[in-house]
């Protein structure tokens, strides 16, 4: 894949993306949108990855909001079809079969926290800054950040988050329950890099149907919610992994799990 504003390197079944605008603080247009859109759709079916990292490129930030200067130009008209791009890519991420740890190395407004909220982690630098300051512009957050930060954190904490368009900083975001953890600045990488090298020691397919119904958790009753786990867990059975992982557990050895 070849991109204009992303970079991607793979290794080791762990395939890293930045986005990168660093002259533009890794601000989302609608070219860096649609890249990100593709790359989380082929992503998401490539059978050697087997974890994503999602950072941004330089050291100020992961990506500091929606491309002001690009919105101060659109008509109405456009702006429905830039919140429809911003939610398909949103959707790309999230629904991406593959578990997506998002790296956030500086600044994360605005839509730059939609996205990462759409990832299955968040880690932060302890230099990292939060928040969702749309309000402050006359608009509010319309890339998921209404429904996936209620979802997060309940209705009265994220509409504190939303109302107040609050900036946090790393520790607070933690504390606030937006992120699973911080790390020095130094470290980062390195850190979110154990997770997903972790994760990648795991059943594959047994971590994707996972993902999958626990994402469809928050839209399902609980009732429906186990009706999706029961249907789902045979499905299991019909891999070379369980063979593996129950072999290798009798065994008491690592497993070597190859994703079929």
């Amino acid at each position: 894949m070849n991109f204009q504003y992303l970079k991607l390197e793979k290794q080791d079944r762990i395939a890293t993306v930045w986005v990168n605008r660093e002259k533009a603080m890794n601000a989302l247009n609608p070219d860096v949108l649609k890249e990100l859109k593709d790359c989380f759709q082929t992503l998401s079916e490539d059978r050697e990855v087997w974890a994503v990292i999602l950072t941004g490129a330089g050291e100020k930030a992961f990506v500091a909001g929606a491309d002001i200067a690009a919105m101060s130009q659109m008509t109405p008209e456009q702006a429905a079809e830039f919140g429809k791009m911003g939610h398909e890519t949103m959707s790309a991420v999230e629904n991406c079969q593959k578990p997506v740890l998002a790296a956030v190395n500086g600044f994360c407004l605005g839509g730059g926290l939609e996205l990462a909220l759409s990832c299955d982690f968040i880690y932060v630098s302890e230099k990292a800054k939060l928040g969702l300051p749309e309000v402050g512009l006359g608009l509010f957050p319309g890339w998921g950040g209404t429904q996936r930060l209620t979802r997060l954190l309940g209705k009265n904490k994220a509409k504190e988050v939303i109302f107040t368009g609050r900036i946090f900083s790393a520790q607070e975001a933690f504390q606030f329950g937006i992120v699973n953890r911080v790390c020095k600045p130094e470290e980062l990488m390195n850190e979110v890099r154990v997770i997903a090298t972790e994760i990648c020691k795991k059943g594959p397919m047994a971590v994707s149907l996972a993902k999958r119904l626990m994402n469809e958790a928050c839209n399902t009753s609980l009732n429906d919610g186990l009706a999706n786990e029961r249907k789902t867990f045979p499905e299991c059975f019909k891999t070379e992994d369980l063979k593996e992982g129950l072999e290798a557990f009798l065994g008491k050895r690592q497993a070597n799990f190859k994703g079929k």
